[in-house]
C-alpha cells in the first residue's frame, strides 16, 4: 500500500515539475515577445517623430522658396570603414548641419566624389577643414578603419548631415523584416501569441465568474429550501408568521453578490 502511494506521489511530483517547466518556458517566451514588440514600437515612434519634424521643416523651406537637405536622415552602415566607432549593420541618424558649424572629428554623411566611392553615400570622420576661393567650405575625411584619407575633398553642398545617433546592429533586424519568413517570425507569431494568451485569460476569468454564480445560486436554493422548510414547521406549531418579503430580500442579496463578480476580470 505504501509503495502504491509513493508511486502516485512520484507521478504527481513529475507532473508538477513538467507543468512548472512549461510555465517557465512560456514566461520566457512571453517576455521575449514583449521586448521585441516594444522595441519595434519604440523604433516606429522615433521614426514617426523624425518624420513629423522632417515634414514640418520641408514645408517651411518650400514656403520660403529655399532648398535644403532633409532635416533628418537615417542609414544602415554596410561598410567596415568606420569600425570600431560604427560597425557594419549599425544604424545611424543624421541631422542637417550648417557647414560653418561642423568641426574636425565630427562624423558626417555625404555624397562622395572619391574615385573609390564615387556616387556613393559615405559616412566618414572630418580630419581637416579648408575653404575654396569662392568661400565654400571643403572637408577632408577619413574612415576610422582606413589607412589613408579620402582622396577627394567633400563640398559643403554634398553633405547630408552630421551623425547624432547610432543604433547598434539594427540593420540585422531590417534584413530579417524585409524577408517574409522573418516578418512572420518576429511580428506575426509574437502578436498571435500575445492575442491567444489574452483570450485564454479572458475565458478563464469568465469561467471563474460562471462557476461563482452557479455556486451562489445553489447556495441560495439550498438556503431557500431550508428556510421554507423551517417556516413550514413553525407554521404548523404556530410559533411565528412568515414575512412575504423575506425571500425577495434574499434574492436581492444574492443578485448584489453576483454583481461583484466583475472583479474577477
Amino acid at each position: 500500500m505504501d509503495t502504491v502511494l509513493e508511486q502516485i506521489n512520484e507521478q504527481e511530483k513529475q507532473k508538477k515539475e513538467k507543468l512548472n517547466k512549461v510555465k517557465v518556458i512560456y514566461n520566457i517566451y512571453h517576455f521575449i515577445t514583449k521586448v521585441i514588440l516594444y522595441s519595434i514600437l519604440m523604433i516606429l515612434i522615433i521614426a514617426a517623430i523624425f518624420f513629423v519634424l522632417y515634414f514640418v521643416d520641408m514645408q517651411y523651406n518650400i514656403k520660403k522658396g529655399t532648398y535644403k537637405q532633409p532635416l533628418f536622415g537615417a542609414y544602415i552602415i554596410i561598410s567596415p570603414s568606420m569600425v570600431p566607432t560604427i560597425n557594419v549593420y549599425d544604424a545611424i541618424v543624421i541631422k542637417r548641419t550648417e557647414a560653418k558649424e561642423l568641426k574636425e572629428d565630427d562624423i558626417i554623411t555625404f555624397l562622395s566624389s572619391d574615385s573609390r566611392y564615387s556616387g556613393l553615400t559615405i559616412t566618414h570622420r572630418i580630419t581637416g577643414i579648408e575653404k575654396s576661393q569662392n568661400g565654400e567650405y571643403l572637408f577632408r575625411t577619413k574612415g576610422d578603419n582606413n589607412n589613408s584619407e579620402d582622396s577627394a575633398l567633400v563640398k559643403e553642398s554634398d553633405i547630408y548631415g552630421k551623425v547624432i545617433l547610432k543604433i547598434p546592429k539594427i540593420g540585422y533586424l531590417q534584413q530579417i523584416l524585409t524577408n517574409s519568413f522573418g516578418w512572420i517570425l518576429l511580428i506575426v507569431i509574437p502578436c498571435m501569441g500575445v492575442v491567444i494568451y489574452d483570450i485564454i485569460k479572458i475565458f478563464k476569468s469568465l469561467a471563474r465568474i460562471g462557476t461563482s454564480k452557479i455556486k451562489k445560486k445553489n447556495e441560495f436554493a439550498n438556503y431557500r429550501d431550508n428556510y421554507i422548510e423551517t417556516i413550514s414547521q413553525q407554521e404548523k406549531t404556530n410559533d411565528s408568521e412568515v414575512s412575504s418579503n423575506d425571500l425577495s430580500a434574499i434574492e436581492n442579496n444574492i443578485d448584489n453578490d453576483n454583481d461583484d463578480d466583475i472583479d474577477y476580470l
